[in-house]
């Protein structure tokens, strides 16, 4: 048990809560997919800190399918500029289905990059070499995403190439008005093995957070894509990546999203956490009932909607470390041995709950010992919403029954008034003016009588 598992409890509560929803029907058209576990649900979130948490069927293996089109976007960005893409393909929402011919009447273009016919002229867009063939552009580019190296489920490609006439007649119609810069068979069939990429919940987490983050991979910390590549996905994915119900979805849910037929579903809250979840059942457009019902839950509770909270948090946790290095240590040995064991966190600022979870990682990270202690110093926080505090007070709850004592430099009484703490944490939980007192209060408490 960690603090930061209330975070993980949080996604449980969603998984328990949609688990049982039996609406939305598989995909059939792609018979491979047909054969998907219409039980399966996992769902995923993870921090701009790299911080991963996961409930239900996260690790299942799925395909991509549609999932792959921002990424897809974002290597044709990167590669050839807004404007050189912009010549091919528009940025409009279609207000149709995702396979819908949807075709610019002067320009032949389609309407945007989420649809199949616009990500179908992405994908041709890709430079192809004999050296760097287009389709393992894009399959590297997936991994750096991802932060692990992908494959494709050959099943998969193989059903969507033998059923696939549609994006076939897609490609030629689009060839006919002198849009698609190459062969149609050859970039159908790109397409194909692009949406058979294989990842899973975690992995479609890490992607999200990737845009989320500017282009930064949070988790290994490669920079994957500009932050103006970041930025222009996340724009055409907030007003297209969701087809026919981007509108409503965006109103609702407030986040930059994309689907896909497998079950896959993403949504960034950009600066704050990259989100997924799998389930095969779909809606009427395409999108995973109990993915859409968790996240768009998710979202209103942590209160994620772009138009409500879209700054940056500042640094928020601003010292992690163990007693023993404080200037105001002891010398004895004894009491130094005692004091290696307090982890000391100290945080700053408003809480909101992004704020929050750093803090509970903070609290995990900060001693060496679980059976040891902690001090949380709230000095410095100037206010904290009420989920940051239901994190908080759920966190400081986990390490007490983890047997971790704990106290709090809380002046200002940030944790809010001792019973009602008491009641969410099962503790009377110590509250001193200064570290000092706090840190020799659990030293003291650890050491036992004598």
């Amino acid at each position: 048990m960690s603090a930061s598992e209330a975070v993980t409890d949080a996604l449980r509560e969603l998984h328990g809560r949609f688990a049982g929803v039996r609406d939305g029907q598989r995909a059939t058209y792609i018979p491979e997919l047909a054969g998907s576990d219409p039980d399966d649900f996992g769902l995923a979130l993870v921090s701009m800190d790299g911080h991963s948490y996961s409930a239900g069927a996260a690790d299942t293996p799925f395909t991509l399918q549609s999932v792959s089109k921002p990424f897809a976007y974002a290597l044709a960005l990167a590669s050839l500029g807004l404007d050189e893409v912009g010549r091919w393909v528009g940025a409009e929402p279609s207000g149709e289905a995702f396979n819908a011919i949807s075709l610019e009447p002067d320009t032949g273009r389609p309407a945007n990059a989420m649809i199949n016919a616009g990500a179908i002229v992405t994908t041709a867009l890709i430079p192809d070499s004999r050296e760097a063939p287009a389709f393992q552009r894009i399959l590297t580019c997936l991994s750096r995403f991802a932060g692990r190296k992908l494959d494709v489920d050959e099943a998969v490609y193989a059903s969507e190439a033998a059923t696939g006439d549609r994006n076939r007649a897609l490609a030629y119609l689009i060839r006919s008005t002198g849009t698609l810069p190459v062969d149609p068979v050859a970039a159908v069939d790109t397409y194909f093995r692009q949406c058979a990429v294989r990842v899973n919940a975690l992995d479609l987490a890490v992607m999200a957070a990737t845009l989320a983050h500017g282009g930064v991979n949070p988790v290994t910390g490669e920079r994957v894509v500009s932050p103006e590549v970041a930025a222009q996905v996340l724009a055409v994915m907030a007003t297209c990546g969701m087809y026919n119900g981007s509108g409503d979805w965006l109103l609702r849910v407030g986040l930059p999203a994309k689907s896909g037929v497998s079950g896959g579903l993403i949504a960034a809250g950009p600066a704050r956490f990259g989100l997924a979840a799998y389930s095969p059942p779909l809606d009427a457009t395409g999108t995973s009932v109990r993915g859409r019902a968790a996240l768009g839950e998710l979202s209103e509770r942590l209160e994620l909607h772009l138009m409500r909270n879209p700054a940056l948090p500042g640094s928020t946790v601003t010292l992690v470390t163990t007693a023993d290095v404080l200037p105001s240590a002891p010398s004895g040995r004894r009491e130094r041995a005692l004091h290696e064991r307090v982890g000391v966190v100290a945080a700053q600022g408003a809480l909101d709950f992004t704020a929050a979870e750093r803090v509970l990682y903070a609290l995990d990270e900060s001693g060496p010992e679980r059976n040891g202690a902690v001090v949380l110093d709230l000095r410095e926080v100037t206010g904290a919403d009420s989920l940051a505090l239901a994190l908080l007070h759920s966190g400081l709850s986990r390490l007490a029954r983890d047997g971790r004592r704990a106290a709090v430099v809380d002046p200002g009484d940030r944790l809010g008034p001792p019973d009602l703490v008491r009641e969410r944490t099962g503790q009377d939980l110590p509250r001193f003016a200064s570290r000092e007192e706090a840190v020799e209060h659990v030293a003291q408490a650890m050491a036992g009588p004598g």
